[in-house]
């Protein structure tokens, strides 16, 4: 793997204060990802450090009756992609600000992309 891009496994209580490391160095989130796993879903969050040409993505397993919390207090533009994740896969996440309620798309299947039973 290109030493420039890394992807690193975390822990539900490593993601924040990781997440507060990554802002205090001026990093830019530029994605969140979702996607179902077998036991819930996988979050990616991935931010890029443009003067040194890197990437890292924080990569969490996320159980699918757990909740976690918003980044968007640290990030703000992150409430577009923590609805998306929370609306078409049906992650738990609380306190996004703002939250569209599930209403960011206009569709009729409640979590299209939640891995059915």
């Amino acid at each position: 793997m290109d030493d420039k891009n890394e992807i690193r496994k975390i822990t539900m209580a490593e993601l924040f204060p990781l997440i507060i490391e990554m802002k205090a160095k001026h990093w830019r989130l530029v994605q969140i990802c979702a996607v179902s796993i077998e036991q819930g879903y996988e979050m990616s969050y991935s931010f890029c450090k443009n003067e040194e040409y890197r990437m890292v993505t924080l990569r969490l397993e996320v159980g699918e009756e757990e909740t976690i919390a918003s980044i968007t207090p640290i990030y703000p533009c992150a409430f577009l992609q923590e609805n998306e994740a929370a609306e078409l896969f049906g992650v738990k996440i609380e306190n996004i600000s703002p939250n569209y309620q599930d209403k960011l798309y206009r569709i009729d299947e409640v979590a299209p992309f939640k891995k059915k039973e």
